[in-house]
């Protein structure tokens, strides 16, 4: 199935690992030119772009931001658009998890969970949104949540659980506001992912992941990150709003 991809202008933050940079990469097979935002791994973003330029032969630029803040999201966006061009669709992947549980959980730790999680989202949003409209163009907006929106964690990641389903409820109602305009704005929900962050762990123990979710496995980057690319695509022309649960099971939803 052609997704109409190419040529898009897609934004992905948090691009230099995990589901990101598999976002990232379906993106560029697609044929769109890829934005890939990060905020420390400048290696790693560096070399996904030289990737994507010399595998898929689309161009792609690695951009630094931290999405928590308003000047540099702004600036983020100002050099995307000046060289790959017009922004159509943005996902939202980048975020921050504190572990400790609530009794234990400072408040500077509580406050970057939401500057990340749910302030950055906001900015990336509103800039998308705001720059859609000012060209009158249809566009795309993907927000990466989590099965701990609604189940929460079992280790008490409190503060991550909160601002997930905080993207919840702003998904829907920036749909909301947006659907006059032809902006999409749907939300994904993973769940347990073979990523760099677990693997050890993972290695040491696959039982303690595998069988929490119904599927009996984690899921692969790539699975979540296919919903996701086809959700930047016109393909989904008649969703907005909608969350979709990519979890193995592990939701129900």
């Amino acid at each position: 199935m052609d997704l109409h991809l190419k040529n898009k202008v897609i934004l992905v933050t948090g691009a230099a690992s995990g589901l990101g940079r598999s976002i990232a990469r379906l993106l560029a097979e697609e044929g769109a030119k890829v934005a890939v935002n990060y905020r420390s791994r400048r290696e790693a973003a560096d070399s996904l772009a030289e990737e994507i330029r010399t595998r898929c032969g689309t161009p792609a630029l690695a951009v630094h931001a931290d999405i928590s803040s308003e000047t540099e999201v702004h600036a983020m966006f100002e050099t995307l658009e000046q060289q790959l061009g017009p922004i159509d669709a943005a996902v939202n992947n980048a975020a921050y998890c504190a572990y400790p549980q609530c009794s234990d959980l400072t408040l500077d730790e509580f406050r970057k969970c939401l500057d990340v999680n749910l302030q950055g989202v906001f900015l990336v949003c509103r800039e998308t949104v705001q720059r859609l409209r000012g060209r009158q163009s249809p566009g795309n907006i993907v927000n990466i949540s989590s099965q701990a929106a609604l189940r929460a964690s079992q280790n008490g990641k409190t503060a991550y659980d909160m601002t997930k389903a905080g993207i919840l409820g702003f998904t829907r109602s920036l749909a909301l506001d947006t659907a006059k305009d032809k902006i999409l704005v749907n939300a994904v929900l993973p769940g347990l992912m073979h990523t760099e962050l677990i693997a050890a762990d993972y290695n040491a123990n696959p039982e303690k992941y595998s069988k929490r979710a119904p599927l009996g496995r984690l899921g692969q980057t790539e699975e979540i990150a296919q919903v996701a690319v086809f959700l930047c695509s016109d393909r989904a022309s008649y969703m907005t709003g909608a969350t979709v649960d990519v979890s193995g099971g592990l939701a129900l939803h």
